[in-house]
């Protein structure tokens, strides 16, 4: 749901579904043509009105749960850093001995066209492993902060 108000009304609040963009704007339009058809919007908007003019209400939320918020967050974080570590251990033995292949691109020795051709399957996987790769070294990074959280929430179960 997205909900919008104008300027020069900002107790109207025009609810629609879906997110922010042309269409919703336009059921908002449709909301809004309605009020004034019917006589129940305070102004008037002598100059024309666009669906551009409408001002998107962003909630603020007052959560009071942001520590369960936070410790869920951080448990995510974690769970994804696993899935990230079984995905490089799974591809690196593979990944490594394809990279010592590569050497032979490199070398004045001949190689054969079947050597060449499985190398070049195994780009793919030399790609997946280094990309799994970088991405667990940056999980790894937040999920610091993460298991800092978490820690903290258990000391305080400890008391």
């Amino acid at each position: 749901m997205v909900q919008y108000t104008l300027a020069q009304s900002p107790d109207i609040i025009l609810t629609v579904p879906g997110k922010d963009s042309a269409k919703a704007r336009e059921k908002a339009m449709d909301q809004l043509m309605q009020l004034m058809d019917e006589g129940k919007l305070p102004t008037e908007l002598e100059d024309g009105f666009s669906a551009k003019q409408l001002i998107e209400v962003k909630e603020v939320s007052m959560d009071t749960n942001s520590g369960e918020d936070e410790i869920t967050q951080a448990v995510q974080i974690l769970s994804n850093l696993a899935t990230l570590k079984l995905k490089v251990q799974d591809s690196r033995a593979e990944a490594l001995e394809i990279r010592k292949q590569v050497d032979i691109l490199f070398s004045d020795d001949s190689a054969t066209e079947e050597e060449i051709t499985r190398l070049k399957e195994g780009f793919k996987v030399l790609k997946t492993f280094a990309q799994a790769n970088l991405r667990y070294q940056e999980a790894k990074a937040k999920a610091e902060q993460a298991r800092q959280i978490l820690d903290r929430a258990l000391k305080s179960a400890d008391k």
